[in-house]
C-alpha cells in the first residue's frame, strides 16, 4: 500500500478503544480528516462502561446514542456502603439522580455493544480513513507526525492523538514522562444474573481490599469490579461458578437475592499513571494514554471523553497548524486541572481503604459521613461528579440569586 500525504489539517488517531473512535468521530464531525490506526477491538471483552450524563451529550451530538440506549441501563441510583471492618465506618450515603433534577447519572453498556455502535459510526463517516494495521514506528518530527504502520504503509498528518493505552508508544515517541504506582490490588471483573430487581441502582462496597461494585445491566443483570490482592482475584478467578456466585451473593449481603455468575471472568492489575503533560511535539494524550487510576467512581471512559471535547474544542478555535506548540499548550491547561484533581480523589480513596492507620480511617468516615448527612453537600458531590466545576457553579448562582431577593 502505497504512503498517504500529509492533508493540511488532517490527524493520526492512534487507538481504536473507545476513546479512540470517540476522539475520531468528533475530530470528523468538525470537518478535521482522520486518520485511524488500529484493529478493531476484542469481541471477548466481558467488561461493561458506565458513561455519566455528559458523556452521554457528546455521544449523542454524535448520532450513536440512541443505538446504544436500549441495550444500557440507567443508574438512577448510586450507593456507597461501608462494608469494611474497620474501627471507624461511615454510615450508607446514597445519592439520587432526581434529588439534582435529573432522571439518571448515566448509563452502563457493555463494552462490546459500546465498541461495536461506534466502529459502524466510523465507518459511516467519509472523512474517516481507517487503517487496522499496528503502529511499528513513530517519528515524531518539527512540522509533522508520522507512523510507520504493519502492513508497511505510513501515514502522517499534522497532529497525533495517543489513545492508544497506559503503555502509549506515541506517548513515549513524544518525549512525554510519566509517574505512577502500582497497587497492591488487582481487578476481577464478571456479569451476573440475580432474582431480584437492582432498580437501577449501582452500590459500591468499600472493603479493605478496595471497592466491590456492582452496576446495573439491562434486565436482572449487574456487571462487577471486585478489587482484591491480586493472589485473590486469580484464585477467585479459578474456583467454579457455584462456589464464585455464593461468594458475590454474601458480599452483595443477599440485596439482589440468588446470584448466578456468568461466564467470562476477566483480572486485571491496578495501578496510577499521570503524564507530565498532556500534549508535547505533535501528540496530544486522550483516555488512558493521558490517566490511569483505580476503578473508583466510574471515571476511567468519562474522563476520557472530557479529554476530547476539550482537544475538539482546541482544534475548532485554532485557525492555523493544529499541532503546533501553542495549540498543545492550550490542550494541555485545559486538561490538567481536571485530570490531576480527579486522578489525586480517586487515588487517596483508594489509598485510605488499603490503610490501617486509625487518622485515615477517621477521615474518610467523617468525609462520606459528612456527604450522605448534609443534602446541600451532597447535591454539590453529585453535581461535581457529573460535571466538574457545575456544582461550584450552582452554589454560586444560588447564593447570587439570595443576595439578589
Amino acid at each position: 500500500m502505497e504512503n498517504e500525504s500529509k492533508s493540511d489539517r488532517s490527524v493520526i488517531v492512534a487507538g481504536t478503544g473507545p476513546a479512540g473512535l470517540i476522539a475520531a468521530l468528533a475530530l470528523a464531525d468538525i470537518g478535521v480528516p482522520v486518520k485511524l490506526v488500529g484493529p478493531p477491538a476484542s469481541s471477548s471483552d466481558g467488561r461493561t462502561t458506565a458513561l455519566m450524563t455528559p458523556a452521554l451529550a457528546l455521544l449523542d451530538s454524535l448520532g450513536v446514542l440512541s443505538s446504544l440506549e436500549p441495550r444500557a441501563a440507567p443508574l438512577k441510583v448510586m450507593r456507597i456502603v461501608d462494608a469494611t471492618r474497620r474501627l471507624f465506618r461511615s454510615p450508607v450515603v446514597t445519592f439520587r439522580a432526581a434529588e439534582i433534577g435529573e432522571e439518571r447519572f448515566g448509563l452502563n453498556m457493555p463494552n462490546r455493544v459500546l465498541n461495536a455502535v461506534l466502529e459502524a459510526a466510523v465507518l459511516a463517516r467519509p472523512t474517516i480513513h481507517w487503517r487496522r494495521a499496528l503502529v511499528e514506528v513513530w517519528s515524531i518530527g518539527d512540522e509533522q507526525a508520522s507512523a510507520k504502520l504493519s502492513d508497511g504503509s505510513t501515514v502522517e498528518a499534522l497532529l497525533a492523538v495517543a489513545a492508544d493505552g497506559r503503555l502509549s508508544p506515541a506517548r513515549d515517541a513524544a518525549s512525554i514522562k510519566t509517574s505512577g504506582r502500582t497497587y497492591p490490588q488487582a481487578a476481577l471483573v464478571l456479569n451476573f444474573s440475580h432474582t431480584r430487581g437492582h432498580s437501577f441502582i449501582s452500590t459500591e462496597f468499600h472493603t479493605e481490599t478496595g471497592p466491590f461494585t456492582q452496576v446495573p445491566l439491562p434486565g436482572d443483570r449487574s456487571s462487577l469490579v471486585w478489587v482484591l490482592k491480586p493472589e485473590q482475584a486469580r484464585e477467585l478467578s479459578e474456583v467454579s461458578d457455584d462456589v464464585l456466585s455464593a461468594l458475590v451473593e454474601e458480599k452483595m449481603q443477599s440485596l439482589l437475592g440468588r446470584v448466578t455468575v456468568e461466564p467470562g471472568r476477566q483480572v486485571y492489575p491496578l495501578g496510577a499513571t499521570l503524564p507530565a503533560r498532556f500534549a508535547r511535539n505533535r501528540v496530544a494524550l486522550v483516555g488512558e494514554a493521558a490517566h490511569v487510576f483505580p476503578p473508583i467512581g466510574a471515571q476511567g471512559l468519562n474522563l476520557g471523553v472530557r479529554d476530547v471535547r476539550d482537544l475538539v474544542d482546541v482544534i475548532e478555535k485554532c485557525g492555523g497548524d493544529i499541532g503546533s506548540k501553542a495549540v498543545l499548550d492550550a490542550y494541555d491547561r485545559r486538561r490538567k486541572p481536571d485530570v490531576v484533581a480527579r486522578s489525586a480523589a480517586v487515588n487517596l480513596l483508594n489509598v485510605s481503604l488499603l490503610s490501617s492507620m486509625l487518622p485515615a480511617q477517621l477521615a474518610r468516615s467523617f468525609t462520606l459521613g459528612a456527604v450522605g448527612g448534609f443534602a446541600p453537600l451532597r447535591a454539590l458531590f453529585m453535581r461535581e461528579g457529573l460535571q466538574p466545576g457545575s456544582g461550584l457553579a450552582r452554589v454560586f448562582g444560588d447564593l447570587r440569586e439570595q443576595v439578589g431577593r
